[in-house]
């Protein structure tokens, strides 16, 4: 009895084994296929959605150009609900109007002074730039900080443009401060921009807030920050320059 039980047994287990083997083999097979499925409808994925990059496409990206402007809280917009309504933006909207093949940047950090301008424009030249806006300065005068200190911190940035590249077109910004910084530091702070430009041969916004600095009206609550009609006449100022600028 106990052999018979045994070969029940063994064949049991045989047909057992037979059995899972099969299923194996059947679930082995499902995934395959189911795989290589899966694969396929992927790689007709890729194809639909990648899109074709065409002749065109690649002279576009490759010719647009690039203004960048460098500056402090004016550039930034400061105070402003909507930065589209800061002056480089504007800049921006004029340019697309005219269907020009340029791009705005808008580098401006608030409270920006030449020195910390000067510490961070290294890594902002890490971008191809075609036309450097520089508005930098108002921020030192404001805080009495020694003129040389500006004309020097200006002068490296000056430089450090022209190092990376000797084609880039540079803007100077000139600034302005209100009387009761002194009468002689105000006069001297106003000549810095002019000199430096004639020096290094730049291209000169005689003042940026030209029609605007010392309006209440056109500035906000501290009456330092232009409002959105402000920058509007600021645009004005900076495209008179800057349209003949890249033109050329």
């Amino acid at each position: 009895m106990r052999k018979r039980k045994n070969k029940h047994l063994i064949f049991n287990l045989s047909i057992s084994s037979i059995l899972f083997f099969l299923k194996f083999c059947y679930f082995l097979v499902f995934t395959l296929l189911l795989s290589c499925g899966s694969d396929t409808s992927k790689k007709e994925k890729i194809k639909e959605t990648a899109p074709i990059e065409t002749k065109e496409t690649i002279t576009e990206n490759s010719t647009t150009k690039t203004i960048l402007i460098f500056g402090d809280s004016l550039t930034a917009g400061y105070g402003l609900e909507d930065t589209n309504d800061a002056f480089p933006a504007l800049i921006q909207s004029k340019i697309d109007s005219l269907s020009l093949n340029y791009t705005v940047i808008n580098s401006g950090v608030s409270g920006e002074t030449t020195a910390g301008g000067k510490s961070r424009i290294d890594w902002v030249l890490n971008q191809k730039i075609d036309v450097f806006v520089l508005e930098l300065g108002a921020n030192d005068g404001l805080r009495g900080v020694p003129l040389s200190e500006t004309r020097g911190n200006l002068q490296a940035i000056i430089d450090a443009v022209r190092t990376k590249n000797t084609t880039t077109k540079i803007i100077l910004a000139g600034m302005q401060l209100p009387p009761n910084m002194g009468q002689d530091y105000t006069s001297k702070f106003k000549t810095i921009f002019p000199e430096l430009a004639e020096k290094n041969d730049l291209y000169l916004i005689p003042f940026l807030l030209k029609d605007v600095g010392g309006v209440p009206a056109l500035n906000q609550a501290d009456g330092i920050h232009p409002t959105v009609e402000g920058h509007k006449i600021l645009a004005n100022n900076v495209w008179d320059v800057l349209k003949n600028v890249i033109k050329e």
